[in-house]
Protein backbone atom coordinates (compact mmCIF):
# COMPACT_ATOMS: atom_id res chain seq x y z
CA UNK A 1 0.00 0.00 0.00
CA UNK A 2 1.54 3.15 -1.23
CA UNK A 3 1.89 5.56 2.12
CA UNK A 4 -0.64 8.32 2.33
CA UNK A 5 0.82 12.01 2.19
CA UNK A 6 0.97 14.37 5.04
CA UNK A 7 -1.15 17.10 3.02
CA UNK A 8 -3.66 13.81 1.75
CA UNK A 9 -4.05 13.02 5.55
CA UNK A 10 -5.46 16.79 5.63
CA UNK A 11 -8.06 16.52 3.19
CA UNK A 12 -9.28 13.32 4.20
CA UNK A 13 -9.53 14.37 7.89
CA UNK A 14 -11.21 17.89 6.26
CA UNK A 15 -13.85 15.99 4.56
CA UNK A 16 -14.40 12.84 6.99
CA UNK A 17 -15.52 16.26 9.33
CA UNK A 18 -17.88 17.30 6.71
CA UNK A 19 -19.68 14.33 6.59
CA UNK A 20 -19.88 14.02 9.78
CA UNK A 21 -21.65 17.81 10.73
CA UNK A 22 -24.84 17.63 10.31
CA UNK A 23 -26.77 19.08 7.10
CA UNK A 24 -27.04 22.83 7.43
CA UNK A 25 -29.35 25.03 5.45
CA UNK A 26 -28.24 28.66 6.80
CA UNK A 27 -31.44 29.14 8.38
CA UNK A 28 -30.05 30.61 12.18
CA UNK A 29 -27.75 32.77 9.84
CA UNK A 30 -29.96 34.23 7.41
CA UNK A 31 -33.27 34.68 9.47
CA UNK A 32 -34.33 37.59 12.04
CA UNK A 33 -32.60 38.03 15.41
CA UNK A 34 -35.81 37.39 17.19
CA UNK A 35 -36.58 33.95 14.95
CA UNK A 36 -33.15 33.00 15.30
CA UNK A 37 -33.08 33.49 19.03
CA UNK A 38 -36.12 31.04 19.16
CA UNK A 39 -34.49 28.64 16.31
CA UNK A 40 -31.63 28.60 18.98
CA UNK A 41 -34.13 27.91 22.04
CA UNK A 42 -35.65 24.83 19.96
CA UNK A 43 -39.03 26.29 19.43
CA UNK A 44 -40.98 27.06 16.39
CA UNK A 45 -44.69 28.41 17.23
CA UNK A 46 -47.59 27.88 15.33
CA UNK A 47 -50.53 29.66 15.21
CA UNK A 48 -53.74 28.13 14.94
CA UNK A 49 -57.36 27.93 16.44
CA UNK A 50 -58.67 24.80 18.59
CA UNK A 51 -61.99 26.78 18.64
CA UNK A 52 -62.24 25.52 14.67
CA UNK A 53 -62.42 21.76 15.75
CA UNK A 54 -61.98 18.51 13.28
CA UNK A 55 -59.88 17.59 11.63
CA UNK A 56 -57.57 20.90 11.70
CA UNK A 57 -56.80 21.24 15.81
CA UNK A 58 -59.31 20.39 18.58
CA UNK A 59 -59.37 18.98 22.37
CA UNK A 60 -58.38 15.39 22.73
CA UNK A 61 -61.16 13.09 23.54
CA UNK A 62 -59.45 11.00 26.07
CA UNK A 63 -57.65 14.52 27.84
CA UNK A 64 -59.51 17.77 26.87
CA UNK A 65 -56.73 19.78 27.87
CA UNK A 66 -54.63 18.27 25.11
CA UNK A 67 -54.94 19.40 21.22
CA UNK A 68 -55.11 17.55 18.73
CA UNK A 69 -55.44 17.12 14.94
CA UNK A 70 -53.97 16.24 11.62
CA UNK A 71 -52.22 19.95 11.74
CA UNK A 72 -50.69 19.29 14.50
CA UNK A 73 -48.98 16.13 13.72
CA UNK A 74 -47.90 17.84 10.78
CA UNK A 75 -46.57 20.45 12.51
CA UNK A 76 -44.78 18.21 14.72
CA UNK A 77 -43.35 16.14 11.76
CA UNK A 78 -42.60 19.47 10.20
CA UNK A 79 -39.67 19.92 13.02
CA UNK A 80 -38.70 16.60 13.19
CA UNK A 81 -37.29 16.78 9.54
CA UNK A 82 -36.38 20.59 10.31
CA UNK A 83 -34.64 19.18 13.61
CA UNK A 84 -32.40 16.77 11.33
CA UNK A 85 -31.74 20.17 8.85
CA UNK A 86 -30.36 22.33 11.54
CA UNK A 87 -28.35 19.15 13.77
CA UNK A 88 -30.52 20.34 16.56
CA UNK A 89 -33.74 19.49 18.52
CA UNK A 90 -36.51 22.06 17.14
CA UNK A 91 -40.00 21.50 18.57
CA UNK A 92 -43.65 22.73 17.67
CA UNK A 93 -45.33 24.73 20.05
CA UNK A 94 -49.29 25.53 19.25
CA UNK A 95 -50.33 29.09 20.24
CA UNK A 96 -53.84 29.06 20.88
CA UNK A 97 -54.81 32.27 18.10
CA UNK A 98 -58.80 33.77 16.63
CA UNK A 99 -58.31 32.17 13.31
CA UNK A 100 -59.47 35.83 11.82
CA UNK A 101 -56.50 37.57 13.67
CA UNK A 102 -54.08 34.95 12.61
CA UNK A 103 -52.50 37.35 10.05
CA UNK A 104 -51.79 40.15 12.29
CA UNK A 105 -50.85 37.70 14.65
CA UNK A 106 -48.33 36.81 12.23
CA UNK A 107 -47.44 39.94 11.99
CA UNK A 108 -46.66 40.84 15.33
CA UNK A 109 -44.47 38.31 15.85
CA UNK A 110 -47.07 36.34 18.46
CA UNK A 111 -45.67 33.37 16.70
CA UNK A 112 -43.91 32.00 13.99
CA UNK A 113 -45.96 31.25 11.12
CA UNK A 114 -49.67 29.94 10.38
CA UNK A 115 -50.72 26.80 10.43
CA UNK A 116 -54.60 26.33 10.71
CA UNK A 117 -56.68 25.57 7.01
CA UNK A 118 -55.11 28.27 5.88
CA UNK A 119 -56.63 29.06 2.14
CA UNK A 120 -53.71 30.47 -0.24
CA UNK A 121 -55.22 32.73 -1.99
CA UNK A 122 -53.86 35.95 -4.15
CA UNK A 123 -54.87 38.87 -1.41
CA UNK A 124 -53.41 36.75 0.93
CA UNK A 125 -50.65 35.93 -1.29
CA UNK A 126 -50.12 39.90 -1.06
CA UNK A 127 -49.10 40.05 2.84
CA UNK A 128 -46.96 36.93 3.64
CA UNK A 129 -45.69 34.37 2.16
CA UNK A 130 -46.54 30.90 1.63
CA UNK A 131 -44.70 27.59 1.47
CA UNK A 132 -45.79 25.13 -0.99
CA UNK A 133 -49.16 23.10 -0.39
CA UNK A 134 -49.96 20.32 2.23
CA UNK A 135 -53.13 19.67 1.26
CA UNK A 136 -55.68 20.23 -1.52
CA UNK A 137 -59.44 20.84 -0.57
CA UNK A 138 -62.75 21.88 -2.47
CA UNK A 139 -66.14 22.81 -1.25
CA UNK A 140 -68.94 21.09 -0.64
CA UNK A 141 -72.91 21.08 -0.29
CA UNK A 142 -74.71 20.00 2.73
CA UNK A 143 -78.44 20.27 2.99
CA UNK A 144 -81.47 18.17 5.30
CA UNK A 145 -81.53 14.67 4.86
CA UNK A 146 -85.02 15.02 3.30
CA UNK A 147 -84.35 17.87 1.13
CA UNK A 148 -85.09 16.80 -2.30
CA UNK A 149 -85.17 20.88 -3.92
CA UNK A 150 -81.56 20.94 -3.95
CA UNK A 151 -79.45 19.54 -6.12
CA UNK A 152 -76.50 22.10 -6.98
CA UNK A 153 -75.15 25.25 -5.29
CA UNK A 154 -77.79 27.08 -8.45
CA UNK A 155 -80.85 26.00 -6.66
CA UNK A 156 -79.77 27.66 -3.81
CA UNK A 157 -79.86 31.19 -4.97
CA UNK A 158 -83.12 32.41 -2.82
CA UNK A 159 -82.40 30.37 -0.17
CA UNK A 160 -80.49 31.02 3.33
CA UNK A 161 -76.80 29.51 3.13
CA UNK A 162 -74.23 29.28 5.74
CA UNK A 163 -70.99 28.89 5.36
CA UNK A 164 -67.58 30.18 7.58
CA UNK A 165 -66.81 33.95 7.58
CA UNK A 166 -63.91 35.27 5.64
CA UNK A 167 -63.29 31.42 3.52
CA UNK A 168 -62.88 30.39 0.54
CA UNK A 169 -66.73 29.33 0.81
CA UNK A 170 -67.70 32.73 1.31
CA UNK A 171 -66.04 33.89 -1.42
CA UNK A 172 -66.91 31.19 -3.76
CA UNK A 173 -70.86 32.18 -2.62
CA UNK A 174 -70.17 36.07 -3.43
CA UNK A 175 -69.14 35.01 -6.66
CA UNK A 176 -71.74 32.88 -7.63
CA UNK A 177 -74.43 35.78 -6.51
CA UNK A 178 -76.36 34.04 -3.63
CA UNK A 179 -78.48 36.09 -2.75
CA UNK A 180 -79.14 35.33 1.27
CA UNK A 181 -75.21 34.50 2.76
CA UNK A 182 -75.40 33.59 6.12
CA UNK A 183 -71.23 34.15 7.80
CA UNK A 184 -70.49 32.02 11.31
CA UNK A 185 -67.15 32.59 13.24
CA UNK A 186 -66.92 28.73 13.77
CA UNK A 187 -67.45 25.68 11.64
CA UNK A 188 -70.28 24.00 14.30
CA UNK A 189 -72.89 26.33 14.26
CA UNK A 190 -73.88 26.20 10.38
CA UNK A 191 -74.61 22.68 10.85
CA UNK A 192 -76.51 23.20 13.79
CA UNK A 193 -78.84 25.82 12.35
CA UNK A 194 -79.34 23.41 8.88
CA UNK A 195 -80.28 20.82 11.19
CA UNK A 196 -82.39 23.15 13.21
CA UNK A 197 -84.18 24.51 9.99
CA UNK A 198 -82.80 28.02 9.93
CA UNK A 199 -80.79 27.19 7.06
CA UNK A 200 -81.25 25.32 4.09
CA UNK A 201 -78.02 25.03 3.05
CA UNK A 202 -74.60 24.93 4.08
CA UNK A 203 -71.05 25.31 1.93
CA UNK A 204 -68.11 24.14 3.49
CA UNK A 205 -64.76 23.23 3.11
CA UNK A 206 -64.46 18.97 2.48
CA UNK A 207 -62.41 18.58 5.44
CA UNK A 208 -64.96 19.78 7.90
CA UNK A 209 -67.51 18.26 6.23
CA UNK A 210 -65.87 14.66 6.48
CA UNK A 211 -66.27 15.64 10.49
CA UNK A 212 -69.33 17.63 10.86
CA UNK A 213 -72.15 16.92 8.45
CA UNK A 214 -70.50 12.66 7.23
CA UNK A 215 -71.07 11.50 10.92
CA UNK A 216 -74.62 13.17 11.16
CA UNK A 217 -77.39 11.13 9.67
CA UNK A 218 -79.69 14.06 9.52
CA UNK A 219 -77.38 15.35 7.25
CA UNK A 220 -76.22 14.68 3.45
CA UNK A 221 -74.11 16.18 0.79
CA UNK A 222 -75.44 16.95 -3.04
CA UNK A 223 -73.52 17.15 -5.63
CA UNK A 224 -70.11 17.07 -6.59
CA UNK A 225 -67.23 19.07 -4.65
CA UNK A 226 -66.73 22.68 -6.28
CA UNK A 227 -64.12 24.66 -6.25
CA UNK A 228 -60.93 23.50 -5.57
CA UNK A 229 -58.24 25.13 -3.19
CA UNK A 230 -54.91 24.24 -1.55
CA UNK A 231 -53.79 25.27 2.01
CA UNK A 232 -50.45 26.28 3.00
CA UNK A 233 -48.10 27.62 5.65
CA UNK A 234 -47.62 31.19 6.08
CA UNK A 235 -44.63 33.19 6.88
CA UNK A 236 -43.49 36.52 7.29
CA UNK A 237 -42.41 37.87 3.99
CA UNK A 238 -38.99 38.41 5.48
CA UNK A 239 -38.77 34.99 6.59
CA UNK A 240 -37.58 33.13 3.22
CA UNK A 241 -34.93 31.27 4.76
CA UNK A 242 -36.86 29.23 6.74
CA UNK A 243 -39.89 28.99 3.78
CA UNK A 244 -37.39 27.26 1.84
CA UNK A 245 -36.27 24.84 5.06
CA UNK A 246 -40.18 24.01 4.89
CA UNK A 247 -40.56 23.53 2.00
CA UNK A 248 -38.09 21.08 1.69
CA UNK A 249 -39.57 19.21 5.05
CA UNK A 250 -42.65 19.00 3.32
CA UNK A 251 -41.16 17.23 0.25
CA UNK A 252 -39.34 14.70 2.72
CA UNK A 253 -42.92 14.27 4.73
CA UNK A 254 -44.35 13.13 0.72
CA UNK A 255 -41.33 11.70 -0.78
CA UNK A 256 -41.01 9.43 2.48
CA UNK A 257 -44.72 8.99 2.48
CA UNK A 258 -44.97 10.44 6.48
CA UNK A 259 -47.43 12.82 4.60
CA UNK A 260 -50.23 10.34 3.58
CA UNK A 261 -49.98 8.60 6.44
CA UNK A 262 -51.08 11.65 8.40
CA UNK A 263 -53.95 12.59 5.73
CA UNK A 264 -55.18 8.70 5.65
CA UNK A 265 -55.08 8.68 9.60
CA UNK A 266 -57.37 11.67 9.54
CA UNK A 267 -59.44 10.20 6.38
CA UNK A 268 -58.36 13.03 4.51
CA UNK A 269 -56.43 10.96 1.93
CA UNK A 270 -57.60 11.01 -1.71
CA UNK A 271 -56.49 11.22 -5.44
CA UNK A 272 -56.41 14.83 -5.54
CA UNK A 273 -53.59 14.87 -3.50
CA UNK A 274 -51.44 13.47 -6.18
CA UNK A 275 -51.35 16.99 -7.80
CA UNK A 276 -49.20 18.49 -4.54
CA UNK A 277 -45.93 16.90 -5.92
CA UNK A 278 -44.26 19.21 -8.21
CA UNK A 279 -40.83 19.66 -9.39
CA UNK A 280 -37.92 16.24 -10.19
CA UNK A 281 -38.86 14.53 -7.35
CA UNK A 282 -42.44 14.43 -8.71
CA UNK A 283 -42.39 10.59 -9.16
CA UNK A 284 -40.31 10.02 -5.33
CA UNK A 285 -43.27 12.19 -4.35
CA UNK A 286 -46.17 10.52 -5.83
CA UNK A 287 -45.27 7.32 -4.66
CA UNK A 288 -44.42 8.07 -0.63
CA UNK A 289 -47.93 9.74 -0.99
CA UNK A 290 -49.08 5.98 -2.30
CA UNK A 291 -49.64 6.84 -5.90
CA UNK A 292 -48.22 5.65 -9.32
CA UNK A 293 -46.00 7.44 -11.44
CA UNK A 294 -49.39 8.44 -13.55
CA UNK A 295 -50.80 10.06 -10.54
CA UNK A 296 -53.29 6.84 -9.54
CA UNK A 297 -53.44 5.36 -6.35
CA UNK A 298 -51.16 2.80 -5.69
CA UNK A 299 -53.46 -0.68 -3.92
CA UNK A 300 -53.98 -0.19 -0.43
CA UNK A 301 -52.24 3.07 -0.49
CA UNK A 302 -55.23 4.61 1.53
CA UNK A 303 -54.62 2.12 4.34
CA UNK A 304 -53.41 3.07 7.77
CA UNK A 305 -53.15 1.88 11.18
CA UNK A 306 -54.34 4.00 14.40
CA UNK A 307 -57.08 5.74 11.82
CA UNK A 308 -59.10 8.42 13.71
CA UNK A 309 -62.72 8.29 14.65
CA UNK A 310 -64.74 9.73 12.28
CA UNK A 311 -67.24 10.62 14.75
CA UNK A 312 -64.44 12.32 17.42
CA UNK A 313 -66.80 15.00 18.21
CA UNK A 314 -69.53 12.73 19.83
CA UNK A 315 -66.26 10.73 21.47
CA UNK A 316 -65.95 13.89 23.51
CA UNK A 317 -69.25 14.31 24.19
CA UNK A 318 -69.35 11.05 25.88
CA UNK A 319 -65.96 10.82 27.33
CA UNK A 320 -65.74 14.59 28.67
CA UNK A 321 -66.54 14.39 32.43
CA UNK A 322 -66.83 17.19 34.83
CA UNK A 323 -63.60 16.70 36.24
CA UNK A 324 -61.86 17.01 33.28
CA UNK A 325 -63.44 20.13 32.28
CA UNK A 326 -64.28 22.18 34.79
CA UNK A 327 -60.35 22.27 36.19
CA UNK A 328 -59.77 23.95 32.70
CA UNK A 329 -62.66 26.27 32.92
CA UNK A 330 -61.68 27.19 36.08
CA UNK A 331 -58.19 27.94 35.31
CA UNK A 332 -59.50 30.45 32.53
CA UNK A 333 -62.26 31.79 35.33
CA UNK A 334 -58.71 32.74 36.96
CA UNK A 335 -57.61 34.63 34.38
CA UNK A 336 -60.91 36.53 33.53
CA UNK A 337 -60.75 37.20 37.93
CA UNK A 338 -57.04 38.94 37.26
CA UNK A 339 -57.90 40.83 33.70
CA UNK A 340 -60.96 42.49 36.01
CA UNK A 341 -59.24 43.39 39.17
CA UNK A 342 -56.12 44.50 37.34
CA UNK A 343 -58.25 46.59 34.95
CA UNK A 344 -60.67 47.80 37.50
CA UNK A 345 -57.72 48.85 39.67
CA UNK A 346 -56.52 50.62 36.51
CA UNK A 347 -60.19 52.27 35.99
CA UNK A 348 -60.63 53.92 39.27
CA UNK A 349 -57.57 55.68 39.44
CA UNK A 350 -57.75 57.00 36.06
CA UNK A 351 -61.65 57.92 36.83
CA UNK A 352 -60.75 59.63 39.79
CA UNK A 353 -58.16 61.81 38.70
CA UNK A 354 -60.12 62.74 35.33
CA UNK A 355 -63.21 63.86 37.36
CA UNK A 356 -61.13 65.96 39.58
CA UNK A 357 -59.28 67.25 36.53
CA UNK A 358 -62.72 68.08 34.74
CA UNK A 359 -64.42 69.72 38.34
CA UNK A 360 -60.76 71.54 39.50
CA UNK A 361 -58.26 71.07 37.05
CA UNK A 362 -56.77 74.92 35.58
CA UNK A 363 -56.28 75.64 32.22
CA UNK A 364 -57.32 73.71 29.41
CA UNK A 365 -57.26 70.82 31.77
CA UNK A 366 -61.35 70.26 31.78
CA UNK A 367 -61.20 70.37 28.49
CA UNK A 368 -58.88 67.90 28.23
CA UNK A 369 -60.33 65.66 30.61
CA UNK A 370 -63.71 65.98 28.85
CA UNK A 371 -62.45 65.14 25.70
CA UNK A 372 -60.63 62.05 27.15
CA UNK A 373 -64.17 60.77 28.33
CA UNK A 374 -65.94 61.26 25.52
CA UNK A 375 -63.43 59.59 22.76
CA UNK A 376 -63.08 56.12 24.98
CA UNK A 377 -66.95 55.82 25.83
CA UNK A 378 -67.57 56.84 22.14
CA UNK A 379 -65.10 54.18 20.41
CA UNK A 380 -65.87 50.34 20.83
CA UNK A 381 -63.44 48.32 23.14
CA UNK A 382 -62.31 46.00 20.41
CA UNK A 383 -61.29 48.92 18.25
CA UNK A 384 -58.91 50.01 21.60
CA UNK A 385 -58.00 46.68 21.69
CA UNK A 386 -56.86 46.16 18.29
CA UNK A 387 -55.31 49.47 18.10
CA UNK A 388 -53.25 49.11 21.35
CA UNK A 389 -52.15 45.22 20.74
CA UNK A 390 -51.68 45.11 16.44
CA UNK A 391 -51.68 49.12 15.61
CA UNK A 392 -48.88 50.32 17.86
CA UNK A 393 -46.81 47.08 17.27
CA UNK A 394 -46.06 48.62 13.58
CA UNK A 395 -44.41 51.78 15.57
CA UNK A 396 -42.11 48.89 17.91
CA UNK A 397 -44.31 49.58 20.36
CA UNK A 398 -44.84 46.01 21.33
CA UNK A 399 -47.15 45.35 25.03
CA UNK A 400 -47.73 41.60 26.44
CA UNK A 401 -51.30 40.21 25.48
CA UNK A 402 -52.19 40.33 29.44
CA UNK A 403 -51.25 44.25 29.87
CA UNK A 404 -52.78 45.05 26.41
CA UNK A 405 -56.20 43.61 27.65
CA UNK A 406 -55.83 45.98 31.42
CA UNK A 407 -54.40 48.75 29.84
CA UNK A 408 -57.14 48.56 27.53
CA UNK A 409 -59.82 48.24 29.48
CA UNK A 410 -58.49 50.26 32.46
CA UNK A 411 -58.77 52.89 29.62
CA UNK A 412 -62.00 52.74 28.57
CA UNK A 413 -63.63 52.50 31.91
CA UNK A 414 -61.96 54.86 33.21
CA UNK A 415 -63.85 56.95 31.46
CA UNK A 416 -66.85 55.66 32.54
CA UNK A 417 -65.91 55.71 36.09
CA UNK A 418 -65.07 59.30 36.27
CA UNK A 419 -68.35 60.13 35.20
CA UNK A 420 -69.84 58.21 38.13
CA UNK A 421 -67.04 60.04 40.28
CA UNK A 422 -67.98 63.57 38.71
CA UNK A 423 -72.19 63.33 38.99
CA UNK A 424 -71.41 61.81 42.60
CA UNK A 425 -69.23 64.45 43.59
CA UNK A 426 -71.49 66.83 42.40
CA UNK A 427 -74.47 65.26 43.76
CA UNK A 428 -73.32 66.52 47.88
CA UNK A 429 -74.79 69.87 48.67
CA UNK A 430 -72.84 73.08 48.61
CA UNK A 431 -73.53 73.76 52.16
CA UNK A 432 -71.27 70.45 53.00
CA UNK A 433 -68.37 72.86 51.67
CA UNK A 434 -69.92 75.54 52.97
CA UNK A 435 -69.88 74.35 56.24
CA UNK A 436 -66.41 72.83 56.02
CA UNK A 437 -65.07 76.46 55.07
CA UNK A 438 -67.10 77.76 58.28
CA UNK A 439 -64.82 75.50 60.46
CA UNK A 440 -61.82 76.54 58.73
CA UNK A 441 -61.52 73.11 57.13
CA UNK A 442 -59.01 74.09 53.64
CA UNK A 443 -60.67 72.72 50.92
CA UNK A 444 -58.68 69.72 50.01
CA UNK A 445 -59.30 68.59 53.57
CA UNK A 446 -63.11 69.36 52.94
CA UNK A 447 -62.93 67.25 50.44
CA UNK A 448 -61.20 64.13 52.26
CA UNK A 449 -63.07 64.43 55.21
CA UNK A 450 -66.33 65.15 53.99
CA UNK A 451 -67.56 65.84 50.39
CA UNK A 452 -65.61 62.39 49.17
CA UNK A 453 -66.81 59.68 52.02
CA UNK A 454 -70.61 61.18 50.98
CA UNK A 455 -70.01 61.08 47.14
CA UNK A 456 -68.30 57.38 47.82
CA UNK A 457 -71.46 56.13 48.60
CA UNK A 458 -73.62 57.71 45.45
CA UNK A 459 -70.94 55.89 43.45
CA UNK A 460 -70.83 52.44 44.92
CA UNK A 461 -74.26 51.33 43.02
CA UNK A 462 -73.02 52.50 39.57
CA UNK A 463 -69.32 51.69 40.11
CA UNK A 464 -70.49 47.72 41.52
CA UNK A 465 -72.70 47.69 37.63
CA UNK A 466 -69.16 48.56 35.81
CA UNK A 467 -67.21 46.07 37.54
CA UNK A 468 -69.46 43.16 36.97
CA UNK A 469 -69.90 44.54 33.45
CA UNK A 470 -66.37 44.43 33.20
CA UNK A 471 -65.99 40.69 34.37
CA UNK A 472 -68.34 40.22 31.06
CA UNK A 473 -66.66 42.43 28.69
CA UNK A 474 -63.44 40.35 29.57
CA UNK A 475 -64.19 37.80 26.81
CA UNK A 476 -63.41 40.10 23.91
CA UNK A 477 -59.66 39.56 24.91
CA UNK A 478 -59.52 36.24 22.72
CA UNK A 479 -59.00 38.56 19.61
CA UNK A 480 -55.78 39.56 20.99
CA UNK A 481 -55.03 35.67 22.00
CA UNK A 482 -55.73 36.13 25.85
CA UNK A 483 -57.22 32.87 27.03
CA UNK A 484 -60.52 34.07 29.08
CA UNK A 485 -63.20 31.62 31.07
CA UNK A 486 -65.66 32.51 27.27
CA UNK A 487 -62.84 31.61 24.94
CA UNK A 488 -62.30 28.65 26.44
CA UNK A 489 -66.21 27.63 26.75
CA UNK A 490 -66.16 27.89 23.62
CA UNK A 491 -63.19 25.60 22.56
CA UNK A 492 -64.48 22.52 24.72
CA UNK A 493 -68.06 23.58 23.23
CA UNK A 494 -67.10 23.00 19.87
CA UNK A 495 -65.10 20.39 20.44
CA UNK A 496 -67.74 18.31 21.76
CA UNK A 497 -71.18 19.92 21.06
CA UNK A 498 -71.83 20.50 24.60
CA UNK A 499 -73.02 23.67 24.54
CA UNK A 500 -75.50 23.39 27.25
CA UNK A 501 -73.65 21.73 29.95
CA UNK A 502 -70.96 23.22 29.49
CA UNK A 503 -72.49 26.70 29.41
CA UNK A 504 -74.39 26.28 32.71
CA UNK A 505 -71.20 25.98 34.18
CA UNK A 506 -69.71 28.49 32.65
CA UNK A 507 -72.59 30.57 33.65
CA UNK A 508 -72.59 29.43 36.98
CA UNK A 509 -68.75 30.28 37.26
CA UNK A 510 -69.40 34.17 35.87
CA UNK A 511 -71.90 34.44 38.87
CA UNK A 512 -70.01 33.27 41.56
CA UNK A 513 -67.69 35.86 40.07
CA UNK A 514 -70.01 38.53 40.04
CA UNK A 515 -72.67 38.09 42.70
CA UNK A 516 -70.48 38.56 45.38
CA UNK A 517 -69.87 41.91 44.47
CA UNK A 518 -73.44 42.81 44.86
CA UNK A 519 -73.40 41.65 48.53
CA UNK A 520 -70.04 43.68 49.05
CA UNK A 521 -71.54 46.62 47.23
CA UNK A 522 -74.54 46.79 49.48
CA UNK A 523 -72.91 45.63 52.95
CA UNK A 524 -70.52 48.82 52.31
CA UNK A 525 -73.73 50.89 51.67
CA UNK A 526 -75.12 50.13 55.09
CA UNK A 527 -71.81 50.29 56.81
CA UNK A 528 -71.19 54.05 55.52
CA UNK A 529 -74.43 54.94 55.28
CA UNK A 530 -76.45 57.23 58.23
CA UNK A 531 -77.06 55.58 60.99
CA UNK A 532 -81.11 54.54 61.21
Amino acid sequence: MVPMQKNSWAKFVLIAGALMLPARHGLAADVDPALAQRLADGVLRWGGDAEGGAPFELRDPHNPGHVIGFEVELADSLCEVLSRQLGRPIRAEFVQYEWDTLLPGLESRDFDFILSGYEITPERRSKVLFTRPYYIYAQQLVVRAEEQRIKSLEDCRDLPVGTLDGSAAERLLVDNHMKMIESYSGQVEPYLDLELGRLDAVLLDTPIVAYYAAPNPKLKSVGPPIGRGEYGIALRREDRPLAAAMDQALESLMVSGRLRTILARWHLWNADQAQLATGPQREAELHGMGFDAAGKPLPGAGEVSGAVDRRIIAASAQLWTFGQYAPLLLRAAGMTVVLTLASMALAVVLGMLVALLRLYGPGPLPRLALAYVEFFRGIPMLLVLFFLYYGLAHYGLKMNAILTAIVGFGLTYGAYEAEVYRSAILSVGAGQWEAARALGMPDDLAFRRIIFPQALRTALGPMTNDFVALFKDTSLVSVIAVHELTKEYLILARSSLKFVELGLLTAALYLAMSVPLGYLSRWLENRWGPRR
